[in-house]
């Protein structure tokens, strides 16, 4: 049967959703194998980020010990929030300490959104203002002309642990209204939001290809193991 792949997973503490998602996705012969970084449902902005990432160094050596093939970092503000560049050093950060390839989710999203040769892009997101001005600036430096970026009201209200109790339909139903018609593709953004599981109908509403975070963690991270047929029922990237 041969030996699995596993994928290691960094992830804010509060999150519940993308290891799930991970796990929705894997196909057989694929584990998923999780890592959680501080953050309280009280803590948001800045310092909340940097708190949090204070602990990538010492989650890459956990993540080490279980041979992982890759470390996936599974916070899409966490690699956002500094801007072009914090990026590349927190991956490089990964490597060096886990021995192993290493993503983040904000330059997985990029990538998504380049795959399907996007220039204009809608933003739908579960984030209070600071987190949405932040990636704003982010996708502009990245190259893309970003319409809209539109934090769903009650989510960004519910704070990093609440996000991930919003029901999937209503993700949908605010993100497809979100959707500029000028719009290449839509991205929602925020590995904490349960957008993944509702990709397909997004599509179907919008007529567009859509892109979440987690969505775009899991394609590179399966590629970067080796992974690659095709994955059904979470939207064009997937498959």
């Amino acid at each position: 049967m041969g030996l699995r792949k596993r994928i290691g997973v960094m992830i804010p503490s509060t999150n519940t959703s993308c290891e799930a998602d991970f796990q929705m996705a894997a196909p057989q012969g694929v584990t998923i194998h999780g890592q959680r970084l501080w953050l309280t449902n009280d803590e948001q902005g800045e310092a909340a980020m940097d708190r949090m990432n204070s602990e990538i160094e010492s989650g890459a050596r956990y993540l080490a010990t279980a041979n992982v093939d890759v470390v996936a970092y599974g916070c899409t503000t966490g690699s956002f929030y500094k801007g072009s560049g914090w990026d590349r050093d927190m991956i490089e950060l990964i490597e060096r300490k886990a021995g192993v390839p290493a993503l983040a989710t904000s330059p997985c999203a990029v990538e998504a959104l380049h795959h399907f040769k996007a220039k204009k892009v809608s933003v739908a997101s579960p984030y209070p203002e600071w987190n949405n001005q932040k990636l704003h600036a982010y996708l502009e430096a990245a190259g893309f002309e970003v319409l809209n970026v539109e934090g769903e009201p009650r989510a960004a209200k519910a704070g990093p642990q609440g996000i991930n109790d919003q029901d999937p339909e209503d993700v949908a139903r605010f993100a497809s209204g979100v959707c500029r018609p000028e719009a290449d593709v839509l991205f929602c953004s925020c590995t904490a939001w349960r957008s993944m599981e509702v990709v397909d109908e997004l599509e179907q509403r919008t007529g567009k290809p859509v892109v979440t975070s987690n969505q775009a963690l899991v394609w590179a991270a399966f590629r970067k193991a080796g992974v690659q047929q095709p994955i059904h029922g979470y939207g064009k990237l997937l498959e």
